[in-house]
């Protein structure tokens, strides 16, 4: 009897890196040699292979692939029909939404959206572009850039509708945005012939459940600390976790452990105010998954 197998599309580029680790902390260990576009997977259930994010949502909507992690913006842009699995929000360097937004020389009249009216416009993302300025009653000479956007205007472009995560490159080229257009996020997505398919659909349920639960481990820690009988109601009311600490009455009677899930970027704030309610025997640890 044949074994049943999920196709599933990654991104390759700019998301591979931060794809393969989160695909790690979730439980998949991915291998991916060099030349190569089919990554090893641990799990023979699942077969990858590595895509540009732009191509993935064309391949899932045609049923080459079952289910691919692409960029909400790549499947606006591509127009197609597919099962949204999961929202991931993770990008290349962090985990927050990117920005696609219009931008123009910092020097340059044009001011709004309304004064693009006409001109010349460099992007990516020209289905998106148009069908947005369009919606608007602008129309624009939108015409696809081949990379290093960012440098076309002014003699090649008027404006540009590039993508965005902290400004910086935009910055360093005199540019000002001028309109936000669409902020996106990584998907999970699924074809809908293989969303019907029961098997095919529990294994990306699982996959995107546990996906999720390592982006959520991403911004948190598991902290253990001992704490006297006395100080127990202080130490309880300074802790914020997924759900009640656990606490654990230790060997001596008067003494007991707590143990809690919380934001990591609160717990250099919270360990002193802690140790000064009484608690002690402090333990930080990293997560790989939580799962709620």
């Amino acid at each position: 009897m044949k074994s049943k197998v999920l196709k599933i599309g990654l991104p390759k580029g700019s998301l591979q890196e931060t794809t393969v680790r989160l695909l790690k902390k979730a439980g998949y260990n991915i291998h991916i040699s060099h030349r190569s576009y089919y990554p090893v997977i641990d799990d023979e259930e699942i077969s990858g292979m590595l895509l540009r994010a732009q191509e993935i949502p064309v391949y899932v909507e045609k049923g080459y692939l079952d289910c691919g992690l692409t960029g909400y913006d790549w499947i606006l842009e591509q127009n197609v029909e597919v099962v949204e699995v999961a929202e991931l929000k993770y990008a290349k360097e962090g985990f927050r939404p990117v920005k696609w937004v219009i931008a123009v020389p910092e020097d340059s009249p044009l001011k709004t959206i309304k004064d693009l009216q006409g001109k010349r416009i460099a992007t990516e993302l020209v289905g998106y572009t148009k069908r947005y300025l369009n919606s608007r009653g602008i129309r624009a000479d939108v015409y696809f850039s081949w990379g290093a956007t960012e440098v076309k205007p002014p003699y090649l472009a008027d404006a540009v509708v590039d993508l965005t995560e902290t400004g910086s490159s935009l910055r360093a080229n005199k540019l000002r945005i001028i309109e936000t257009i669409l902020e996106s996020t990584t998907r999970f997505i699924a074809n809908k012939s293989a969303w019907k398919d029961s098997w095919k659909k529990k294994k990306m349920q699982n996959i995107a459940m546990l996906l999720q639960g390592a982006l959520l481990a991403e911004q948190k820690v598991g902290l253990k600390m001992n704490v006297p009988k006395k100080s127990l109601k202080k130490v309880l009311a300074l802790l914020n976790s997924l759900h009640s600490p656990t606490i654990s009455q230790l060997y001596e009677e008067d003494w007991y452990a707590i143990e809690v899930i919380i934001d990591e970027k609160k717990v250099r704030q919270l360990i002193p105010m802690l140790k000064d309610a009484g608690a002690s025997g402090f333990v930080e640890y990293p997560l790989n998954k939580v799962i709620p």
